[in-house]
């Protein structure tokens, strides 16, 4: 818990149970790439006390301060990551939602130099690649 409260004050949030409640099921889950809904669920199957609209709340402060990364992928819904500070980029199958993280520096080298080729500097980037398992 130490650890949690540590991060919080760090980025300038103030330290809440559920603030600390949700930080610790971000990074205690096995699944990197969470919904809101995903995190209400294991918090209930935790038997903690805490509402649908406070993990909203709690996750856009998170992502406000830097502490998560919102991701928008195909089908409308918003998942989160902790913000570990390691670029990566992302495949979705479009059949099971399963989420795979890859860096290629061929991909990296290739996006600046599209960038440069059209006069401007590249300063970040999302690229998803979305899936489906081979027939």
């Amino acid at each position: 818990m130490a650890d949690q409260n540590q991060e919080l004050r760090k980025a300038g949030l103030k330290v809440t149970l559920p603030r600390v409640k949700i930080l610790q099921m971000l990074e205690a889950s096995a699944q990197r790439h969470l919904s809101a809904e995903d995190v209400y669920k294991q918090l209930i199957e935790a038997d903690e006390d805490v509402g649908l609209a406070t993990v909203y709340r709690v996750l856009t402060q998170f992502e406000t301060a830097g502490l998560v990364v919102r991701h928008n992928f195909d089908g409308g819904h918003s998942v989160f990551e902790l913000e570990r500070g390691d670029h990566h980029d992302h495949m979705v199958c479009i059949e099971t939602g399963k989420v795979i993280e890859f860096h290629n520096e061929e991909i990296e080298k290739l996006q600046i130099a599209m960038a440069e080729k059209h006069g401007y500097e590249l300063t970040g980037h999302s690229l998803v690649l979305y899936v489906k398992p081979k027939s």
